[in-house]
């Protein structure tokens, strides 16, 4: 764990909660590592300030008010433009999927808003050091997941002992039940198939959706695109 004697490092914060902003700024303000340089409740306005002023570490909600991109753009875009700042997700609401993607497009951290600020101040040292930062309640979700190997392949800083599965938390038998729905297959063909009735295999369906983030099956689709993990 870092102390207050660390390097200092700069923070940029974005969500669009005004409170919110001013409470993290608040409480990062009694901390003599971290200088808050910029508090902002639009993308635009974040990055019109990281064009004047780089910043070590943004701190950003994944869900921005609904006339912004998207979270998962945005950290596209910080890497694209401003690769030397770090982003790091404080999130209401994340899956496996979703810290997945968010790794995968340049997000250096992530950790959920029910956590303390302590863990945020951990995560903003992590993240200015060079390291990537999972809240540990996260890490069983993602154990097994081949995109963390990815990421740490991309930066530097995080030791990954076993090769990671996206699918590893999900059971054999709703694995074997997604790869049929992508082969085309019908509820009761694959439960023909398998001799289960057609009601345990739509359970089992959307069982595995909550689990990858998903919603329907064009989602689906996409995720076995993205990772291809399920074939």
């Amino acid at each position: 764990m870092a102390t207050s004697n660390s390097t200092p490092c700069t923070v940029m914060l974005l969500d669009h909660h005004e409170m919110v902003r001013q409470g993290i700024e608040l409480g990062l303000g009694k901390e003599a590592d971290i200088n808050v340089i910029g508090s902002f409740g639009t993308a635009s306005a974040l990055l019109e300030a990281l064009a004047r002023h780089s910043a070590d570490v943004v701190v950003m909600d994944f869900v921005l008010a609904p006339s912004e991109t998207d979270g998962l753009n945005l950290i596209r875009v910080l890497k694209r433009r401003f690769n030397r700042c770090r982003p790091l997700i404080v999130a209401s609401h994340y899956t496996p999927a979703t810290v997945s993607l968010s790794l995968k497009a340049g997000c250096w951290g992530i950790l959920g808003k029910t956590q303390n600020l302590q863990a945020l101040i951990i995560a903003i040292r992590t993240v200015a050091q060079g390291r990537l930062y999972v809240q540990p309640c996260m890490v069983p979700a993602l154990q097994g997941m081949q995109s963390m190997t990815h990421v740490a392949g991309l930066r530097s800083g995080m030791d990954v002992s076993t090769p990671l599965r996206l699918s590893a938390c999900l059971t054999p038998k709703e694995q074997e039940v997604l790869r049929c729905f992508l082969d085309g297959m019908s509820v009761s063909s694959i439960a023909a198939k398998f001799s289960r009735s057609a009601s345990t295999i739509s359970t089992q369906k959307q069982s595995a959706y909550r689990k990858l983030g998903i919603s329907n099956d064009s989602e689906l689709f996409k995720f076995n695109q993205q990772f291809g993990e399920l074939e």
